[in-house]
Order: structure tokens, then sequence, then C-alpha cells
């Protein structure tokens, strides 16, 4: 076990107070209770202070600076993604709720589904009026026409 030099000073000082204290207790008990009470006073101070300087003070290890944030994920495949037409609706990936017009509002918004494994890596294209098309899985779909 190696310890600091400081940690060596720290416990040869403890011990030499230990054999005073033990001394005067032998000598004069109420001589040997004052010194006990000032020094027990002291090295709490003492011990405060080197909290807050170990709590506040500067740090003897340089901190490592924070992980680069992780890169964006890359699309899955080229895919053109093309809607043409009054309405259209095209999505290169999972749609959850999608209504193209008229006054037909989308039924309840339900859970998407599970994410399929991979979607097809051609395009996606909706055209014509009202043509909803996805790359994925659509969850609710009304076209009001």
């Amino acid at each position: 076990m190696t310890l600091r030099p400081w940690a060596w000073a720290g416990l040869a000082i403890c011990g030499s107070g230990v054999v005073a204290l033990t001394g005067f207790a032998f000598v004069d008990l109420g001589k040997a209770d004052q010194i006990a009470s000032v020094a027990g006073g002291c090295v709490g101070l003492v011990g405060l202070v080197l909290a807050a300087i170990a709590q506040f003070g500067p740090s003897a290890t340089p901190t490592a600076p924070p992980p680069p944030p992780p890169a964006p994920a890359p699309a899955a495949g080229n895919r053109d993604v093309e809607a043409s037409g009054e309405g259209a609706i095209a999505a290169g990936g999972n749609i959850g709720t999608a209504s193209t017009g008229g006054h037909t509002p989308p039924s309840a918004p339900s859970p998407l589904p599970s994410p399929s494994p991979a979607p097809p890596s051609g395009g996606v294209t909706a055209s014509g009026k009202g043509s909803i098309a996805a790359g994925g899985d659509i969850g609710s779909a009304s076209t009001g026409t």
C-alpha cells in the first residue's frame, strides 16, 4: 500500500498526539482533558477546511471533454419520394394518420404497427387525386373521396 507524503505526515501527527495525550493522562487527567478538547476542536476545524477545499477547490485531474453526440442514423436506402396530384400524400417511411381532403375526418388514430424489418429500397410514388403511398406502414388513412 502506497500513501502520499501528506497522508504519512497526517498519520505521524495523529500518532504523536495519541502518545502525548496518553502521557498527560497518567500525569494529570484534568490537564489532558483540556488539551484533548482544544486539540479536538482544532482537528475538526482543519478537517472542515480540507473538506471544503476538496469539494470546491480545483480538481487534481483534468476532466475529460464530453463525448461527441452520436452521428445520425443513415437513411434506409436511396429512395425517391414523389407525390403528384391534388391532395396526394407520399412518405418514405411510416405514416401514422393521413387524410387527403374532403370533409371526412380521419378515424381515431391507432398506434403504429411494429416497424417492418426493411422497407423496400425502391421509390415511393403517390399519383392521382387523393392518393396515399408510404415506404413503410400506414396506421390510418382517409381519402375523403
